[in-house]
């Protein structure tokens, strides 16, 4: 593989640079003086970022934007080996790197990588983790939203430590370095790729394997048979969750009138600290547990954890708000996968409206396919729901199924649904039928909070 100096101001060009994530290692790579240029399909905030920072971006892919004076290319998983601009770059034999080993190089530079996994959660606790460090020395960020806290996805820090957040998608974390590997949970998902949940375990096997002697896993009790994943480590073990056999877990838990909670940290038996939340919801206990455990790991005081947890109030698209239409209330959130659905809708059960309406846009056929009693009984938790088209983002075979087929599931289990094809007749039966008082929340990884923003435009 192609070794990276990054002492050496070189020219890297990124195929598939409007990503969050290839954006967010643009602008690191801008930071430290490199020449940047890219290509995407469209036009982004992300990309117009970029662009102010001194990137050189085209919104097409093409052979013509390679040319001799790249030193190297990276690529996103995405792109396949027709692509355009990856053929032309192996043909004038110049360096390719995928987006997981540009990172797990970039990681190396650091004393300390904190690299946060599991199938959903990872963008919170990222963020939740990087709010902390923040209130005591200046961490290198990469995350998979907008953190408010750095106003983007990425921050360059002075510190020798990186926060990343780490996706298991077609192994992408296995290119990585870690010295502290978190896995919140392993479950189905992604199975364009894997092939079974076996798969998906050993793959995390692997990666919680990639930590060295001296560096530490923190794990969730609650993941199924959890000590398959560090029976055989020689590294330090910290465990999190609901048990009352885990190293770190929460009592006395209340929550105010918008659902945020307050709780006591336990650690081996013992009341270490207070904890007071600003985002809603139980799941969000457990994932400020993960966060404390890393950071007290790192030494970092709890007058630390403690303001940062409470700074912390959210990324864009993690149960928020937008806006009220009509004194209909809309929240917008990224959940596309059942167990995320599900906690948030019980999340938003705890909140005060009359009906709770959730307008879901599935993500890929293949996941839409493989969950689709799981979504039914997820979507099933609020009391309306409204089906969008499935959002295909890298896929092309439908699989032979739509919404259409999720909505008669949905509707299988007694709870009222809807489908529409249109994003404007969505609109128009948002405005006819939700009334003042109700909660609506769009979902999915897709675009779906367009139809949010447009009726508050409205």
């Amino acid at each position: 593989m192609y070794e990276i100096n990054f002492n050496q101001k070189q020219h890297v060009h990124f195929t598939g640079i409007g990503g969050i994530s290839m954006s967010a290692l643009a602008e690191i790579l801008l930071a430290k003086g490199f020449r940047v240029s890219g290509s995407d399909s469209k036009e982004s905030e992300l990309t117009d970022k970029l662009t102010a920072l001194g990137a050189t971006i085209v919104y097409e892919q093409s052979e013509k934007n390679i040319t001799k004076n790249i030193d190297f290319l990276v690529y996103t998983a995405a792109v396949k080996d027709d692509n355009a601009e990856l053929v032309k770059a192996r043909e004038l034999s110049i360096p390719t790197l995928s987006r997981a080993e540009f990172l797990g190089q970039l990681m190396k530079t650091y004393e300390s990588s904190i690299c946060i996994s599991g199938t959903h959660g990872k963008t919170t606790v990222t963020s939740m983790i990087s709010q902390i460090l923040l209130e005591c020395c200046d961490p290198t960020i990469l995350v998979g939203g907008v953190l408010n806290a750095i106003n983007g996805n990425a921050h360059i820090g002075s510190s020798k430590i990186m926060v990343n957040e780490s996706c298991e998608y077609t192994n992408s974390f296995l290119s990585f370095f870690p010295t502290t590997a978190i896995i919140l949970n392993v479950r189905e998902d992604h199975m364009d790729f894997f092939k079974d949940i076996y798969d998906i375990r050993n793959s995390f096997k692997k990666f919680a394997g990639l930590v060295p002697d001296d560096g530490t896993v923190i794990i969730n009790t609650e993941i199924d048979d959890y000590e398959f994943f560090t029976n055989d480590l020689k590294c330090k073990v910290i465990t999190y969750g609901k048990s009352s056999s885990a190293d770190y877990t929460a009592s006395n838990i209340t929550y105010n009138n918008v659902a945020c909670a307050e709780f006591d940290v336990i650690r081996d038996g013992k009341t270490e600290a207070h904890i007071t939340l600003s985002v809603p919801g139980e799941h969000n206990v457990y994932n400020s547990l993960a966060a404390i455990a890393a950071c007290r790991d790192k030494n970092v005081d709890y007058e630390d954890i403690i303001k940062g947890l409470k700074k912390y109030s959210g990324t864009d698209r993690r149960f928020q708000y937008k806006g009220t239409v009509n004194g209909i209330t809309i929240i917008d959130d990224y959940a596309h996968h059942p167990d995320e659905i599900e906690a948030t809708l019980k999340t938003a059960k705890s909140c005060e409206y009359n009906t709770l309406w959730c307008l879901f846009q599935p993500h890929t056929f293949t996941r839409t396919k493989a969950f689709m009693h799981e979504f039914a009984r997820a979507l099933s938790l609020a009391d309306k729901v409204i089906l969008a088209d499935i959002y295909p983002a890298r896929e092309t075979d439908n699989l032979g199924i739509s919404s259409e087929t999720l909505l008669e599931e949905v509707k299988k289990t007694g709870c009222e649904a809807y489908y529409f094809s249109d994003f404007e007749d969505i609109k128009k039966f948002i405005l006819k039928n939700c009334i003042n008082g109700d909660l609506l929340i769009t979902m999915g990884a897709g675009n779906i909070q367009i139809v949010g923003e447009e009726l508050i435009k409205q």
